[in-house]
């Protein structure tokens, strides 16, 4: 589906300059929400520490500011990078497919896992759940450095998307069961009466 350039909002232009790798770091819960903020001035521009110097430098062409350096205080920019899942480590335990934003880790309950690294966006946010620190970041392999920052960038949107929408979808078929259960439940009351 593509949006016409009248409804391609100051909010959509900004969003689609972030990183998109969802980490949180710019201190908002989202690439979205974070360009929501820059777009209302309740944020600056220099808070996604992913983006870099890059990301402030488009963002300031488009909003007509000076750009500036990256605020120290929300990270410093990195090189690209990926997680990594040492394998004779992993118990299974599901808990950083959970926390991917871009469903780039593949595996199930009580079996290895694995991040697809052309998929991963480097948001560390798998770190902190791992119970047993088997996910480490390293480098991104030159196979994910070629594609340029906004291709990176379009693809993680995408992924994220379409886990949003598939976690929306999970919701609402989880509600509907719970719904029927209780028809159900309540049915069964009434007919012991």
């Amino acid at each position: 589906m593509s949006v016409s350039p009248e409804s391609y909002t100051l909010i959509d232009q900004i969003d689609a300059l972030l990183p998109q790798t969802q980490c949180g770091q710019c201190s908002f819960q989202g690439c979205r929400p974070y360009a929501e903020a820059i777009a209302s001035g309740a944020a600056d521009i220099n808070q996604c520490p992913p983006g870099g110097d890059e990301g402030i430098r488009d963002l300031a062409g488009l909003l007509g500011v000076p750009a500036k350096p990256l605020n120290a205080e929300f990270g410093q920019h990195k090189l690209p990078s990926v997680a990594f899942i040492v394998e004779q480590d992993c118990i299974g335990c599901t808990k950083c497919i959970a926390a991917c934003p871009v469903d780039a880790i593949l595996g199930a309950s009580k079996f290895m896992h694995t991040v697809i690294a052309a998929e991963c966006t480097g948001c560390e946010l798998c770190i902190a759940p791992c119970p047993v620190d088997c996910i480490v970041m390293q480098q991104a392999p030159p196979s994910c450095t070629e594609i340029s920052r906004m291709q990176k960038s379009s693809q993680a949107k995408r992924r994220y998307d379409a886990r949003c929408l598939r976690k929306e979808k999970e919701e609402a078929e989880k509600a509907e069961r719970a719904k029927k259960k209780k028809l159900a439940l309540l049915k069964m009351q009434a007919a012991k009466k």
